[in-house]
């Protein structure tokens, strides 16, 4: 077993010079700048063709959202989370030993094409987390910090990222074994995850687009405002549309929900007026909130 104090130092060290590396001398699977590119083109898209014209460019939360991405992007990982990430690893490793495995890989994909990898892991990973964002609806505790996230009142590309740190350490656990059962590598992952977010900016984005057809595979901004409206029809109590970056989900297990056009709709959740408005209230209100 190894020494579990010099996980977490190397883990805080590694980071830190992970992202300084990144910054410094960027590459192809770059991550701070693929974000940044990625932003700077979806806000682009909704200042040229906006969906609810009225709404200032700088909406509503604007510079708030803009930290979160900042946060659950980057800081999150060098104040903790790797550290963590790392430690949960080698205690479920450690914890396989006790029993003489090694390792849990199940299924070896390596001799797939790589668009066959990709296509898996995307696929897997996507019903994964599906399943675990219908939990932060149904699940009272869990919903205490998904709020964070639909406290937001006017959509953005940026309102992606407003969500709780707590929201990565559950998906990320429920995503682990499943995913280490089945061998990718690092480009791999990155491919799809900057895909995942490419399509989420756009979910968020103020923009009037559906896809056509694709919509009911892929999520879109026209079905995704729906799971922020603030009114929620007596078929859904717990909400809909809960697809990241497919939407057949939603259809295949009936809860899919687009009445119409959403432009307008009232955003938010009963009770909002108690979730502060600042980034250090809403970290801490889910763990002081009684209700």
């Amino acid at each position: 077993m190894k020494d579990y104090f010099t996980i977490i130092k190397d883990s805080f060290t590694g980071y830190w010079n992970y992202l300084g590396d990144e910054i410094v001398n960027p590459g192809w699977t770059n991550y701070f700048y693929w974000l940044i590119a990625l932003s700077l083109l979806v806000f682009t898209i909704e200042i040229v063709i906006p969906w609810r014209k009225k709404q200032p460019i700088l909406r509503k939360g604007f510079w708030l959202d803009a930290f979160y991405i900042l946060f659950n992007f980057f800081l999150f990982s060098l104040v903790g989370y790797n550290a963590i990430s790392n430690v949960g690893v080698q205690l479920f490793n450690d914890f396989l030993g006790l029993f003489g495995i090694k390792n849990i890989v199940a299924f070896e994909v390596q001799s797939f094409p790589v668009w066959g990898q990709l296509a898996i892991m995307f696929v897997i990973a996507d019903f994964i987390q599906w399943n675990v964002h219908r939990m932060l609806h149904r699940v009272p505790w869990l919903w205490k910090f998904h709020q964070v996230h639909h406290s937001v009142k006017e959509m953005g590309f940026a309102a992606q990222f407003r969500f709780h740190f707590m929201e990565t350490l559950v998906y990320k656990t429920v995503q682990y074994i499943p995913l280490a059962m089945i061998g990718f590598g690092i480009e791999q992952f990155f491919i799809v995850h900057m895909f995942a977010v490419f399509v989420g900016h756009l979910n968020h984005a103020n923009v009037n687009w559906n896809y056509g057809k694709l919509g009911y595979l892929f999520n879109n901004p026209n079905m995704h405002i729906w799971h922020h409206a603030k009114e929620l029809p007596a078929e859904h109590p717990y909400g809909m549309n809960y697809g990241l970056t497919l939407s057949i989900w939603d259809y295949l297990f009936g809860t899919a929900y687009v009445p119409g056009d959403g432009r307008d709709i009232e955003l938010g959740f009963h009770g909002e007026e108690k979730l502060p408005k600042d980034f250090t209230g809403q970290v801490v209100y889910p763990f002081k909130s009684k209700e």
